[in-house]
This record gives structure tokens, sequence and C-alpha cells, in this order.
């Protein structure tokens, strides 16, 4: 297994994803009153950081990160707070946001440190909905499958600061966005559900896809989503028109990023996309298919050849087992590719962790499967019950960072030589 050259690809996606560069290459002009920093997200600390460094004037501000993920700030306030399910820290923390820009005039400035992960980051449950009713959503909406956009918009239903309301509670201050970007498509207002940005979907389209995915849904929030309450601001709202919104880092440029890494050690990258979706066991079965034609057929591409792609897959939940998305999408993908030799593959969430486990994700190739049941466990029986992270673990193939320090989603590698 090329381990060593996969890591590198990975290091690289990462290390163009910083937030050190990025922050100070979009700072937005000084404001004549203050400047208020807050943020949210798995790289908001790091972003928080970076800005702190890069801004010369006075400046203060409050940033909610995951556990463990935390900075040394002097004049922003670093907070952390659970994620994927919210929790009273992350609670807490959003209510001192909306304290923190109430009461703002037209010459101040608020900078909005935004990445994924804010979702979960920024609970504020609708009137009628409790901290528990918006986990209780969190929860359902994880194990539906659906992707990242019908989460978002379904979530900002039940949020009083999802949705563009935290950026109309600073009104009449500037906002001024900065955006770390792991959705595909690097749609900014869909990023940690958008709360500077409103999202264009409408109360009926979320009705619509909570049906379409079956979501049952604690009594409150099915209440509120069959009315007009709380409903969210609009893209065309005027309170809008003079903020900006910057997407500093992306799937996209981290990709391109670790393609000239392995163009430099004489293998052709070909992208596949930055934005792909869908169940990760049906993405790991296209991805092995290209890999058996090239390494089999030497076509489409000629080998030595690095396939490429991020964005951002799902996982339902069928079993009870332990593992993200990116250990699911290769632990298919070595079931699709048991036997054939000189494919090896990683794939790993650029934040460090993958899904609710401490591993980025982790490494195959076609002898992978082979291995699993030499340890006692039967791939196709691991993957029926979401147990990639076991499998993996079992024969020493999880790829273990730690927090990175940003996020632009899944990276996928496949090399075939």
């Amino acid at each position: 297994m090329d381990r060593t050259l996969l890591q590198s690809l990975f290091q690289a996606a990462v290390a163009k994803a910083q937030p050190a560069l990025a922050v100070r290459l979009n700072l937005p002009p000084k404001p004549v009153g203050r400047t208020l920093v807050i943020g949210a997200g798995k790289a908001s600390a790091q972003m928080a950081k970076a800005f702190e460094a890069a801004w010369d004037g006075p400046l203060s501000g409050l940033v909610v990160t995951r556990y463990g993920y935390g900075e040394s700030c002097e004049r922003i306030e670093i907070v952390e707070a659970a994620h994927p399910v919210p929790d009273e820290a992350g609670f807490l923390a959003a209510r001192r946001i909306m304290e923190t820009v109430s009461g703002l005039s037209h010459d101040d400035l608020v900078v909005a440190l935004i990445s994924g992960g804010g979702s979960s980051l920024l609970p504020a449950p609708a009137p009628g909905l409790t901290l528990d009713d918006e986990q209780e959503i969190n929860r359902t909406l994880l194990a539906s499958g659906a992707p990242i956009g019908v989460m978002n918009l379904i979530r900002n239903q039940f949020s009083t600061i999802k949705g563009g309301r935290l950026a109309a509670h600073c009104t009449p201050a500037l906002v001024a966005t900065l955006v770390v970007s792991d959705v595909p498509g690097d749609d900014p207002a869909i990023v940690a559900s958008g709360p500077t940005i409103p999202l264009p979907g409408t109360r009926e389209l979320a009705r619509k896809y909570a049906n379409l995915y079956r979501l049952e849904l604690p009594p409150a929030a099915q209440a509120l989503l069959a009315g007009e309450d709380n409903l969210a601001p609009l893209p065309s709202d005027p309170v809008f028109a003079q903020h900006t919104v910057r997407t500093i880092a992306s799937a996209a440029l981290s990709l391109d990023s670790a393609a000239d890494i392995a163009r430099s050690q004489g293998i052709e990258a070909a992208i596949l996309s930055d934005s792909i979706e869908g169940e990760a066991r049906d993405v790991a079965q296209v991805h092995a298919a290209m890999a058996r034609e090239i390494a089999v057929r030497n076509r489409p591409f000629n080998k030595p050849v690095v396939l490429l792609s991020g964005g951002e897959t799902t996982v339902t939940l069928r079993g009870k087992g332990r593992g993200g998305r990116n250990a699911e999408f290769l632990l298919a993908f070595a079931i699709a590719i048991d036997g054939v030799e000189g494919i090896s593959a990683v794939a790993a969430d650029t934040d460090g962790i993958d899904g609710s486990e401490d591993n980025a994700g982790a490494f195959a190739d076609g002898g992978t499967a082979t291995r699993l049941r030499h340890a006692g466990i039967d791939p196709l029986v691991a993957l029926a019950n979401n147990d990639a992270y076991s499998a993996f673990a079992a024969i020493g193939d999880l790829l273990v960072t730690g927090p990175t320090g940003t996020n632009v989603n899944d990276f996928r590698a496949v090399l075939i030589r």
C-alpha cells in the first residue's frame, strides 16, 4: 500500500485549507466604530486566532468551536461545545453571541468567522422548542441519509440564529462573513446553516423534505413545521444588502494542492469532483468501478494515476457499529476491489475527525478485505452494521491525525499503479 504518498496528499489538502494565510488575505475594511468578531465551526477558533494576529486595531468577540479544537486568543474569547449533537455549552454560547451583537450602530463592523460544524455548535431553539428538541432533531437528521443542504434547510426552521437570523440581529451594523466551506458546491449559505447568510428555501420545501425522508421529529417541532411561525428572513431582505461574504478556503483549492503533489511525484492526477454527495457506500462503488477499469484496462486514464474527489457523503444508519462516512466509504470500496492488485486509497475528513470517532479516516487496498477476514471480521457484515471503524482498527489501517484546525470536508485519493 502506498500509505506514505496517500497521507502526503491528504496533508497537502489540509495545509491548503489552513486559515492563517486565507484570513490574512481577506480582511474587511476597518470601520469607524467598533469591530466585533463572532463565529462558529470546527475551524473557527483557528480563524479567530489568525484574524486577531492580522487585524491592526481594537477588537473583541466570541467564537464557539468543537471540544478539543480551541486556540489561545488574547482579545477573542473561544468557547468549546459539542458536535455533532448540540449541548448546553453551545446553547449558552449562542445566547451570548446574540447578546454580543445587540445594540450596534451603523459605524460598527461584525466579522463572522464561519466553518463547518457551526449548525450543531449554535443551538438556539425556536419559541416552543427546547434544547432537548434540537438535540433530537440533529440525531434524526444525522441518521436520515439526507444531503447537507436538506438537513440545513430543515434545521433552519427550528432555530432563532440560523438562516441569516444572526446577521439580521446585528442590524444596523455591517456584517462581513469569512467562510471555510465544507459543503458540496461551496454555497456559503449552507455552511453551518448560514447564521449570517439567508437560505432561499421555504417552509413548504422544508415540510416536503421532512416527509420525503420520513423524519420522526419531536411533537413541538412537528407543530412548528406545520405552521408559519418563526419564518426565516429571505435573501431579498434589504437588511442584507450591504453585507459581504467571502469563501476563503474550500475543497476545490485543497484538491488542486493534492494534485500538484502527485504530479511532482510523476503521477498524473484526475480531480473527479469537489462536490460529490450520496450514500458513502454507493459513492464507493463508483470510485471502485473506475479504479478497476484503470487497473485492468488502462482506461479512461493511463496508469499511474490518482483519482481525487471531495464533497460530503452521507450514511443511513442500519446497524449499531462505530464509524464515520469516510471509513464506511473505504470499507465498501475495499470490498469492491477485493483481490485487485495495484489499487490503494485513503478517505478522510479534513477536520481530522470522521463522524464522532477519533480517526480522520482510513487506508485500504486490494488486500484489505482478505486481512479483515484473517482477523476474524467479515467485511460485508461489518458494512451492514455500520462498523467500519472497528474493522479498520482491527487491522491497523485507521488514519489518526487529531484536530487539523480546518474543515473543507471529505478528501478521497485512489491511487492506481
